[in-house]
């Protein structure tokens, strides 16, 4: 079983309208303090998860790149301490593509990341500023170009279906996002998450989001265009050349263990779900407190384990091995999937199974909520 760690940067410059993750905005952070905390968060993984050598390590956040890389070296250097590194290992770094941050590029690649992503969001000036973003198009591509001259593996996202977006408009943003040549791209369809800015705003009118009808053909558009260019889609969002898929993503994806540390981080290990406390000040204090920044450890039934791992495997294009899944849970086949609704999606080209195998088709994919809650037995869901 692989095992990754995922580490949790909760500060930003500023909150972007349309982020419903858990991002922090604050005058002073302390990085002393952070360090402390965040090594005894991780020491405390390791000492209940320990084991395996790490196969990827993520740095996501918040915004991560505006750590000191000091302190990146620091972490990367006691985490290889305390589980050692598989040899090849991932580790990846989300930053945003500003001027300040590039300039940390070249000793973050010393320091031990051989990955980044990038938030470009945006090829085009105005709608950087209507995503509130903070840097504009000319600054965030400066940024990847040195990022492509640090670092061998090199994602960056871009949001489509934005409000009046035409497939005219996202051909050609796609297209001149497609010729920088990077091995990977997350493109992400507008969506507006609860509490935002942006259902604020849509709540008043202010504008109105891109139609499911016109979203659907722009989703159609990005598919081809990436698969053409040799960046198919390995997952429902996320496009890469073979062998450039995000290895850590996958471990989420294919339901491998995983430690999560830092304010709001998700973990899986050793059949328990773990949750840290989301605000920055209730995990300092809850370190403080218990030498750790757990809010929640808690025991996954066998059903429900099984739930997630079909729900996060349907989202990938090589499905899922139902019978390994089968095997792994102690479970049915037709108890993980109903065997006869995905005969009928099958038939309306929304499905497929070949083998043990079984997933969502590229013309399914734009369904796959609905086609989750058809294909996974509502028993095992809300076991």
């Amino acid at each position: 079983m692989a095992r990754a760690l995922y580490i949790h940067w909760p500060f930003c410059l500023s909150k972007c309208p349309y982020c419903d993750f858990n991002s922090h905005v604050r005058d002073r952070v302390d990085h002393g303090l952070w360090e402390r905390g965040l090594l005894a968060d991780m020491a405390r993984e390791a000492q209940i998860a320990g084991g395996e050598k790490l196969t990827s390590i993520f740095f996501g956040g918040g915004t991560p790149s505006l750590m000191p890389p000091a302190l990146v070296e620091r972490l990367l250097a006691e985490a290889e301490r305390l589980w050692g590194f598989a040899e090849g290992i991932e580790i990846t770094l989300e930053g945003n593509p500003s001027s300040v941050e590039a300039a940390n590029y070249a000793v973050l690649a010393s320091a031990g990341i051989n990955r980044v992503s990038l938030g470009l969001q945006a090829l085009d000036d105005e709608t950087l500023h209507f995503l509130g973003r903070l840097h504009g198009v000319e600054e965030g591509l400066a940024a990847l170009d040195v990022a492509q001259k640090q670092f061998d593996r090199v994602s960056f996202d871009l949001i489509y279906a934005r409000p009046g977006q035409t497939p005219e408009m996202w051909q050609a943003e796609l297209a001149r996002a497609l010729a920088f040549g990077t091995g990977h791209l997350s493109l992400y369809q507008l969506t507006i998450e609860p509490g935002t800015r942006f259902a604020t705003l849509v709540r008043e009118g202010k504008f109105d989001p891109l139609d499911d009808d016109a979203a659907a053909d722009l989703f159609e558009l990005t598919r081809t265009m990436t698969e053409a260019a040799g960046l198919p889609a390995y997952e429902i969002s996320n496009h890469a050349r073979a062998g450039e898929e995000s290895r850590h993503n996958l471990v989420y994806w294919r339901y491998q263990d995983y430690c999560g540390i830092g304010p709001g981080a998700h973990g899986r290990r050793a059949g328990q779900a773990t949750v840290r406390h989301r605000k920055p000040e209730n995990w300092l204090a809850a370190i403080e407190k218990q030498g750790d920044g757990l809010a929640e450890a808690r025991v996954l039934g066998i059903r429900e384990q099984a739930s997630e791992a079909m729900l996060m495997g349907l989202r990938l294009a090589e499905g899922v091995d139902i019978a390994r899944l089968a095997a792994r849970f102690g479970l049915s086949q037709h108890q993980l999937c109903d065997p006869a609704k995905l005969t009928f999606y099958a038939g309306q080209g929304l499905t497929w199974r070949a083998g043990p195998r079984l997933g969502v088709t590229p013309q399914g994919m734009p369904l796959l909520d609905a086609l989750l809650g058809e294909l996974v037995p509502a028993e095992l869901v809300a076991a």
